[in-house]
């Protein structure tokens, strides 16, 4: 399987149906079975206060031209994630698209970040996970501040996941927890993780990059810098189920644990 990140930098003076024909061209450059965007590259992670202007419907420019990119391309495309507009208010939604353009599976971001952010006070979160069976194997989706919660990914797992899409939106400053969560799920879960991040500067905040693919060893098999670009690695098919039955960790997994708090009185 050939493997396509598309680093992203959303500057707040570029109008997003431009950013969306830009980026479509970057996409059109590469010829991977799997490309993938970041999380919210069209409105831009911290333009919180164009959130509500720049969301859209499923139906909507954003998907729609994703859609023309994977058909075009004969991929499968993860568009990353955009600001998804229902009944029910504002989303930051993932999507995967066919060869064919059609909508395979989404996936609305559980843990909505509010640290130093306004997306938890501005975003309905998602509330179920789904796995999407592809050509490609079991593909599922988390999106970036997910990867610090795992036991979203262990029910990902137990769906039958054997690759994740990480879309992010994730701050320099940081840049250590991203690179050791990416490897730490990888690893734990025995899957292979595509994680894209955007790049540039938005609201203040330097975003890091580095996306990177990690297969179920825990081994970076790619990483890019912290400018724009596609970046293309090739995965051995069959590596997560080979991984599995070489080093069975999942299956040695105990379930049900009783925690017993024991209460030691302690003389004054």
């Amino acid at each position: 399987m050939k493997i396509s990140l598309v680093q992203v930098a959303s500057p707040a003076d570029e109008p997003v149906p431009d950013r969306i024909e830009r980026v479509g061209e970057m996409v059109a450059t590469t010829s991977a079975d799997l490309v993938i965007l970041p999380e919210l590259w069209g409105p831009g992670y911290f333009a919180f206060d164009e959130y509500e202007e720049r969301a859209e419907p499923m139906t909507g420019p954003t998907v729609a031209a994703a859609r023309d990119w994977a058909r075009g391309l004969a991929c499968h495309l993860h568009l990353g994630s955009f600001l998804e507009r229902d009944a029910a208010g504002l989303h930051n939604t993932a999507v995967l698209i066919d060869p064919g353009g059609e909508i395979v599976h989404t996936y609305r971001k559980i843990h909505v970040f509010g640290y130093q952010s306004r997306e938890a006070e501005l975003l309905v979160p998602g509330d179920s996970v789904g796995v999407a069976r592809t050509g490609l194997g079991p593909v599922a989706a988390t999106t970036c501040y997910d990867l610090r919660f795992p036991e979203l990914w262990r029910a990902l797992v137990d769906a039958g996941a054997q690759t994740v899409v990480v879309p992010a939106a994730w701050p320099a400053v940081r840049l250590q927890h991203w690179q050791v969560l990416t490897q730490c799920r990888a690893l734990e879960q025995q899957v292979l993780v595509c994680a894209v991040n955007a790049v540039g500067r938005q609201g203040g905040v330097e975003l890091g990059g580095h996306s990177r693919v990690v297969d179920p060893w825990g081994r970076v098999l790619l990483e890019a810098g912290t400018g724009e670009g596609v970046f293309t690695c090739e995965v051995a098919d069959g590596l997560v189920p080979a991984t599995r039955a070489e080093f069975p960790v999942l299956g040695d997994r105990v379930s049900s644990i009783d925690i017993t708090t024991t209460r030691r009185d302690v003389a004054p």
